[in-house]
């Protein structure tokens, strides 16, 4: 049954995204939440691990938002290639600047998790990254032409 729902769920995606830049952006935000995702599987100290994971729900919970907004684009401003609509400019800048603050802050967790004894200021190097990426897509959703 996989199979059938990586199936579905891609033409879906193909339906909704595309197949262009606003399927990309969406598809980079998702990897680096999965990669954030990946570095917390590996986390052994118990009190960081609890301060990740409230990061990690505090990401996950932009996806659906992310995705929101590549759909909203992609109808007003269908993409199969990687040509930015003029009007998309700044949807865009946000979108790969979230994906880029996703991915740096996957980074700064992993960095963490490597730590050796107990880190005197916690998770605040990934917090901070984490903000970044909210703001990222707080920009992208009020960028998004009406």
């Amino acid at each position: 049954m996989g199979l059938l729902d990586n199936v579905l769920r891609g033409r879906r995606d193909d339906a909704e995204l595309g197949k262009g830049l606003w399927r990309r952006a969406h598809d980079r935000f998702q990897r680096g939440l999965d990669r954030y995702h990946q570095v917390l599987e590996g986390v052994e100290d118990d009190d960081l691990y609890a301060e990740l994971v409230v990061i990690a729900d505090a990401l996950a919970e932009l996806l659906p938002r992310v995705r929101a907004v590549c759909v909203t684009c992609q109808r007003l401003a269908p993409s199969d290639g990687f040509d930015v609509p003029g009007d998309f400019a700044g949807v865009h800048r946000s979108l790969s600047k979230a994906g880029n603050a996703l991915a740096t802050t996957a980074e700064a967790a992993a960095m963490l998790s490597l730590a050796v004894g107990p880190v005197p200021v916690g998770a605040l190097s990934v917090q901070r990254r984490a903000a970044t990426v909210l703001e990222q897509v707080e920009a992208a959703e009020d960028s998004v032409p009406r």
